[in-house]
């Protein structure tokens, strides 16, 4: 045994456990060193006899395990395995007592250590199975905990999907058909501020909305989820254009959890009857309108976002001409934010023009997947933002939208 110094922590090697014992009785800490003579454990362990100089230990060298004496000069009774463990979580504990301690062992395991020795009663044996068991059991217990957690964020994930990205609110045979992603631009992230919706209204007419809310923690999520529950709710009850987005400026500003937070907004009504569209921007990038396989953006005049300025109200409608057969791309700015390459250049609207003319299958979710997966591609993972993207076909949608001579099939149906 060696009794720990600065910079003395040991690395764990092959199947050798690491195990820092906390006796402030030299007596005893021998006896344990005698214990481990006569074990079949491979070990590595350090010796200390206060409970200061234990986490400091532990801080540097990770045990595997530590055996704990309740009765330490700076640490008394059940305290000291709730310090132990908030300064070393991952290690097991194993408390020490005494033979006159006929609950404190019990206790202790209660409180969160593995398992307890009496001492003075330990064979080498029995401290084999202890150090085994206990290392085993807090692994299972590291195990268990990373599973509720992952389960947890699944389902904090589909709660917000359905906040986020809500089935549309289409009748059957709608002229209009949405087709939409979202991607969170971290491996294992919640899904951030960024939302859309589609809703048609009784006269036929189809109307959608995608936002950004800045940020990309909880807090922006949930106001992402309020901000598109309102559009809807404002967009049934006859809101329109900028009264539409002025109305859910106000319901950001009360809902915001800090004062710069903002949200960029683009929401249109497409009306393929009479083949015309209304779009009004608030921060957002003007959505592309793809016809035979060719995008442009759409010449729409920009707006101030949402809670930037409250009450400047500074926002125009578009109305804009409609192809017999076409479709409608909008997607929150991390679409295009991403690089183009190996270089520093970025995307851009320009380069993502040229990424949807060059799809084998320019509509329906062959072009998202397509949109994705290239621009992802070129990203190469440096640019971490949510990418939210909203597609809306109308006519013929497959051969139509296609470029001719590609043979490309009509696209499913909705």
């Amino acid at each position: 045994m060696t009794q720990a110094e600065p910079g003395t922590a040991a690395a764990p090697t092959g199947g050798r456990f690491r195990i820092l014992l906390i006796e402030d009785d030299p007596g005893d800490a021998l006896l344990v060193e005698e214990y481990v003579a006569d074990s079949t454990l491979d070990v590595d362990m350090r010796w200390v006899q206060n409970l200061a100089d234990g986490m400091a230990e532990a801080a540097r060298s990770a045990p595997d395990c530590v055996l704990l004496d309740l009765h330490l000069p700076d640490a008394m009774g059940l305290g000291a395995v709730s310090r132990m463990q908030a300064a070393c979580p991952a290690a097991a504990v194993i408390v020490l007592t005494g033979l006159s301690e006929d609950r404190a062992g019990p206790e202790a395991v209660a409180a969160g250590a593995q398992d307890y020795l009496v001492k003075r009663s330990v064979t080498g044996e029995l401290l084999d199975r202890a150090v085994r068991y206990a290392v085993h059991r807090k692994q299972a217990e590291h195990t268990a905990a990373e599973l509720r957690v992952n389960q947890q964020r699944a389902q904090e994930n589909q709660r917000l999907e359905r906040g986020l990205l809500p089935v549309p609110m289409l009748t059957a045979g709608a002229p209009v058909v949405p087709t939409s992603c979202y991607l969170p631009g971290r491996v294992g992230a919640l899904l951030g501020g960024d939302f859309l919706d589609v809703v048609e209204t009784a006269d036929g007419t189809v109307h959608a909305v995608i936002g950004d809310v800045s940020g990309h923690g909880p807090d922006e999520a949930a106001i992402g989820v309020c901000l598109r529950i309102a559009w809807r709710s404002l967009i049934l009850g006859g809101h329109r254009d900028g009264e539409l987005l002025s109305l859910m400026e106000r319901i950001l500003v009360a809902e915001r959890t800090y004062s710069a937070m903002f949200a960029t907004v683009a929401t249109l009504s497409i009306d393929p009857a009479v083949g015309r569209a209304d779009i009004t921007l608030a921060g957002h990038d003007a959505p592309l309108l793809i016809e035979n396989g060719l995008a442009a953006s759409v010449d729409a005049r920009p707006g101030i976002a949402l809670g930037l300025l409250p009450g400047a109200d500074d926002w125009t409608t578009t109305r804009i001409k409609l192809p017999q057969a076409g479709a409608l791309l909008l997607h929150t700015d991390g679409l295009i934010e991403g690089h183009a390459g190996s270089g520093s250049e970025r995307l851009g609207t320009d380069g993502l023009i040229r990424v949807i003319e060059a799809a084998p299958t320019p509509h329906d979710q062959a072009l998202i997947d397509h949109l994705a997966a290239v621009t992802r591609g070129l990203d190469g993972g440096r640019h971490l933002d949510d990418v939210a993207v909203l597609l809306l076909s109308w006519g013929s949608a497959g051969s139509a939208a296609g470029r001719a001579g590609d043979g490309v099939p009509p696209p499913r149906s909705a």
